[in-house]
């Protein structure tokens, strides 16, 4: 190992924590010493599997749903339609074979042995070097009623009729749809008891909607206002007000203080609009119901929706997370190449993982053997 290798593994290990060392040394040795601190492109590097953090212990198999999801809904593409940015080179008939092996794999227990014939593993090297930031979310749960009342007084939209994500069209921010911008416009799907349930709904982009009958309802991203998303963790910290490092911390400290939390929450002027979702799900922007644990959100103009990928990070609680997933997933604040946003699940179990997680990581992709990678293109991290 070099000299840069060495102190890539001192200086990665540190901010990772008790979990820090085992990543660190492989993410290091697999990245030539002169990409350590990044030259402000972007890199594909090939890497091999046993290279990868933690890949003798994670049970690939586990991501089998996840991964014949994601081939299912490749197939239905052209053969020539790209996968992916362009400098990877893949395009949908690429995808055919590995599927078919992984189909295979499936039946007979051996999807790990499946993968390292047909997959060739490219770490993924930011603009600023091969670490990057790793959060979680999950599904939310709210209490709803079809039927407006005292109890149950806040809107969930669906999309206002010929609404688009038009760039250069001003559409009403959160305060002012709050304030009733769309009423008679937007459809209401239903009406919610909390607030504060709502506004987490739109950060996390689909819920289950829980009846007062007992039955329950999921709902899913159907488009939104355009505006920029706000983070307000942010800015709780910065004015004192509060612990604002955790979806739970912020949950709280918006319940103990609802008239600021009120006008804390319209500073994001983010919204949501949703539609009722019949199945399995939440669906993810490639189309496919979300796996809990396997399924990664990512930015798409680095990583192609549907391909296989390694993380390697740690959770909320400092647990090392290094294993298969599936990009089948954006966000709006997920940009950049070594960015990833991990689907822990749904309901208040999943929001413990995904509550404060935010933690540095490493990022590869899986593509099929023999795709004609560029290794490197132009491009800034967001």
């Amino acid at each position: 190992m070099s000299v840069s290798q060495q102190a890539c593994v001192v200086r990665r290990a540190a901010r990772l924590g008790a979990v820090g060392l085992t990543l660190a040394l492989a993410a290091c040795a697999a990245q030539g010493p002169t990409r350590s601190q990044g030259d402000g492109r972007v890199h594909y590097q090939p890497a091999s599997f046993e290279t990868l953090p933690g890949w003798a212990d994670d049970q690939p198999r586990e991501a089998t749903t996840a991964l014949l999801r994601s081939c299912a809904r490749l197939r239905t593409l052209p053969a020539s339609s790209p996968v992916g940015p362009a400098v990877l080179g893949s395009r949908a008939g690429d995808w055919g074979p590995p599927c078919a092996a992984l189909e295979q794999a499936s039946r007979t227990g051996t999807v790990r042995e499946a993968l390292v014939r047909s997959f060739q593993p490219w770490q993924v090297i930011g603009p600023d070097g091969p670490e990057g930031l790793f959060t979680g979310y999950y599904e939310a749960t709210l209490d709803v009623s079809f039927t407006p009342s005292a109890v149950y007084a806040t809107p969930v939209y669906g999309q206002p009729p010929g609404w688009t994500e038009t760039s250069g069209v001003t559409r009403p921010d959160r305060a002012a749809i709050e304030d009733g911008a769309l009423a008679g416009i937007a459809p209401v799907l239903m009406w919610a008891r909390d607030p504060v349930d709502v506004f987490f709904l739109h950060i996390q982009g689909s819920g289950v909607a829980r009846l007062p009958d007992g039955r329950s309802q999921r709902i899913g991203f159907a488009g939104s206002n355009g505006h920029p998303f706000v983070g307000i963790g942010a800015l709780m910290r910065k004015r004192g007000l509060g612990d604002g490092s955790s979806m739970t911390a912020i949950r709280t400290w918006l319940r103990a203080n609802p008239a600021e939390g009120r006008a804390l929450m319209r500073e994001n002027p983010r919204y949501i609009f949703f539609r009722t979702v019949e199945g399995e799900g939440p669906i993810g922007a490639q189309g496919v119901a979300l796996s809990a644990g396997r399924s990664l959100a990512v930015d798409r103009d680095h990583i192609p929706l549907g391909a296989p990928v390694w993380v390697a990070t740690s959770d909320a609680q400092g647990r090392t997370v290094a294993r298969l997933m599936v990009a089948q997933d954006t966000g709006a604040a997920i940009k950049g190449a070594v960015r990833g946003d991990v689907f822990w699940g749904t309901g208040e179990e999943a929001l413990v993982h995904a509550g404060g997680m935010r933690s540095p990581g490493f990022l590869w992709v899986l593509l099929p053997r023999g795709a004609v990678v560029a290794q490197s293109a132009s491009g800034t991290q967001g």
